[in-house]
């Protein structure tokens, strides 16, 4: 079968022949008919994942169809059209994952090959209304939005949200969730277009943030959040704590521009704010997640869709930042 190969640290991926997995007692292999890309994969190419475990086939998010079940396996899972949690065991305490936790594609054989081999724990009915490519968007992304809004943030409808960086794809489907659930969302980009493309999935309006004083001109036109999702951290973070309103929760899945700046403790404890972290999701999270999906049918955002082969080219791609949803990578016929 064809697979996509990383040899090493900042190496490129290329395209090889392998031998097909088979399933073990517990086991299931999906024939891929999609992936999708994460930044995730663009840190492992440049060895700045936290584990290194080289060579390596990537991948976390996938669709496809079940080919083969191993013993145990309930055999009615054949020829199901799927998507994958794309983790494991996260552990016993719901609110934080364990250090044994894993996510498909590195170190077990990720996505980016035409058979993969994972948990049927971990198999979930495709929503419906998705094709292929839409549902190999969704895994990743879609259970760190979901957990972020609502798990750790408790979005409840009528609250106002702002969401950071739109365009990404947890932004994105944060975007799509909020709106889902009754919020009045908010966004905020370094460009218009993308601020724009966010009001037509139903965010109230946005802001660019490389507005000068962009902060203070948001809070006279949205008057303050009761939740902001956040991926950037960086000097910027601080205009987000002076944006909340008293009792504001504010979620963070990412630190992309680094160290946060100067905040005045006092407009934490007076506000009475509340700061959470969150990464990936639990079992729960990840079904609750789909069934959300399934039941507003929200359809994710592709930007664009890459063959098998161009792999590396997709992932010069997103390292250049331009995208508007998934990338998705398209792995077999569908």
């Amino acid at each position: 079968m064809k697979a996509i190969y990383l040899e090493d640290i900042n190496k490129p991926f290329v395209l090889i022949d392998k031998e097909k997995p088979t399933a073990g007692p517990g086991e299931a292999i999906v024939q891929v008919k999609a992936a999708a890309l994460n930044h995730r994969d663009v840190w492992i190419q440049q060895g700045r994942y936290f584990i290194k475990d080289y060579p390596a086939i990537l991948g976390s998010d996938a669709a496809g169809m079940v080919s083969e079940v191993g013993a145990g396996v309930d055999k009615n899972w054949l020829g199901q059209q799927v998507i994958l949690d794309p983790s494991s065991d996260w552990g016993d305490n719901p609110k934080v994952q364990s250090k044994e936790f894993k996510v498909l594609g590195m170190p077990q054989d990720g996505a980016f090959q035409e058979y993969v081999k994972i948990s049927a724990d971990n198999l979930h009915k495709m929503p419906v209304h998705l094709s292929f490519d839409e549902a190999a968007a969704l895994p990743l992304a879609g259970v760190t939005a979901y957990r972020t809004l609502f798990t750790k943030c408790e979005l409840q409808q009528g609250e106002r949200v702002l969401i950071t960086g739109a365009g990404g794809g947890v932004a994105l489907f944060a975007i799509q969730f909020a709106v889902a659930a009754g919020a009045e969302v908010w966004v905020t980009s370094g460009a218009e277009e993308k601020i724009e493309k966010a009001k037509a999935l139903g965010a109230r309006g946005g802001i660019n943030y490389k507005t000068e004083d962009w902060g203070k001109k948001l809070k006279e036109q949205a008057r303050g959040f009761d939740v902001i999702i956040d991926s950037a951290a960086g000097e910027g973070f601080v205009q987000l704590v002076k944006l909340s309103k008293p009792g504001a929760r504010i979620g963070m899945y990412g630190g992309t521009t680094g160290a946060i700046g100067k905040i005045n403790p006092a407009e934490l404890f007076w506000k009475q704010l509340s700061i959470h972290g969150s990464t990936m999701g639990t079992a729960e999270d990840f079904a609750v997640m789909v069934a959300f999906v399934q039941k507003h049918q929200v359809k994710p955002v592709v930007d664009v869709v890459f063959p098998l082969d161009e792999t590396e080219q997709a992932m010069r791609y997103m390292e250049a930042g331009k995208q508007f949803g998934k990338i998705v990578i398209k792995v077999g016929e569908q």
